[in-house]
């Protein structure tokens, strides 16, 4: 039988695990050459992309910090693969490297990051209110 101990980094590294998954399909999707790109998916797409970057692991940050923490860490870490990100795509075909869709993407995070924590918040406070009744 596993020890609390091992039970408990076996759960945080479960809720890395979608974060880790989506870093993956940001790092496909930024390997496609620039002529195969849907129309479309610049700006717009690397807000949406970060946004659930930064909502991924504000949940997951959410389980061992302070609101506010689990949000700076998510934004700090999004922001972080996202310039890497687009070093990356220096070395695909027809994709450069741009600072305003690195901006873009950090804009993204904090703004997936907010809401996630606001919403889980939201259902924590509503679970406990159900909970006493």
């Amino acid at each position: 039988m596993a020890s609390p101990g091992a039970r408990s980094r076996s759960g945080r590294a479960l809720a890395y695990a979608p974060a880790v998954a989506w870093m993956a399909v940001i790092f496909r999707l930024s390997s496609i050459p620039g002529s195969n790109l849907p129309g479309g998916y610049s700006t717009l797409g690397h807000f949406v992309v970060y946004a659930i970057l930064g909502a991924l692991l504000a949940l997951a940050l959410k389980r061992d910090s302070a609101t506010g923490t689990s949000i700076a860490l998510a934004v700090l870490i999004s922001s972080a693969y996202g310039a890497t990100d687009e070093f990356h795509q220096h070395f695909v075909v027809m994709r450069t490297p741009d600072i305003v869709d690195w901006g873009v993407d950090t804009i993204g995070a904090l703004i997936g990051a907010a809401c996630a924590s606001t919403l889980a918040a939201a259902a924590g406070a509503r679970g406990r209110r159900r909970s006493r009744v």
